[in-house]
């Protein structure tokens, strides 16, 4: 069995709301654990992993201005979150003694490293894990666009956004019962249908640097693993030019 990856370097997207579990809220112990062990092996398979996680569980920005608080200030709220979610991934990592190293967009010295491009390319380079918190840095961006920014700026072969369903469907799975998987998707079919994947912003720059994007289950043990081998999991967002049958 060919056990070779097909990535070289990789950027993992995960929502806040995948580290609640079944707790609908918070960070969940036991989703840090089965999180941890997946990239850990990933990580001995000798890839470079960097990753950015949402806040959701925590709080989100819109939300909050659906109760009054003033947009920006919310987004400011929500880029706190990503930096709890963050902490609490490294130290379930560093645990298992897999290296790992935060970044901020936003200054907090005590807590995390400033972000800075080449430090984060040398330490993928080392073989540590890089999480990159707080977003842009920018109240009015989503965590999907600093995912695709950051993706880019390290020069990450594909991004990888785990989710709770299987891939991108033409309607939402959870309420239509006869919502059809999308195997794979052009960047602009995306935009037309209003497909679920990521935000307009962070899908026109993938389209415009030719970066692709796998939408997989990262609920199921053992995709994070079956996808860096090269195994066709969830759906494919790229250059339809580089489409091929599956």
């Amino acid at each position: 069995m060919n056990e070779k990856p097909a990535y070289k370097r990789v950027l993992l997207k995960l929502s806040g709301e995948i580290l609640q579990g079944d707790r609908g809220y918070g960070i969940s112990p036991v989703v840090l654990d089965r999180l941890s062990n997946e990239i850990k092996e990933v990580v001995g398979m000798g890839v470079q992993i960097a990753l950015v996680i949402g806040g959701g569980n925590i709080f989100r920005g819109l939300e909050g201005s659906a109760i009054g608080i003033e947009r920006a200030q919310g987004d400011y709220m929500g880029m706190l979150a990503t930096v709890i979610n963050s902490l609490a991934l490294q130290n379930a990592l560093e645990q298992k003694n897999v290296y790992t190293r935060v970044q901020s967009a936003i200054g907090m010295q005590q807590i995390a490293e400033p972000y800075i491009r080449r430090r984060a390319i040398r330490h993928l380079e080392k073989g540590r894990v890089v999480i990159f918190a707080a977003g842009t840095g920018n109240t009015y961006f989503t965590t999907d666009t600093a995912a695709v920014l950051r993706a880019s700026e390290i020069g990450a072969e594909v991004i990888l956004k785990g989710t709770k369903v299987d891939g991108v469907y033409d309607a939402d799975p959870m309420r239509v019962s006869g919502a059809k998987k999308i195997v794979q998707v052009n960047y602009l079919e995306v935009l037309q249908r209003s497909l679920k994947v990521m935000d307009a912003t962070a899908i026109s720059h993938c389209m415009d640097n030719h970066l692709p994007i796998v939408v997989f289950n990262i609920r199921e043990s053992g995709n994070l693993r079956r996808i860096i081998l090269g195994e066709p999991i969830g759906t494919v967002v790229k250059d339809e030019s580089k489409f091929v049958d599956r």
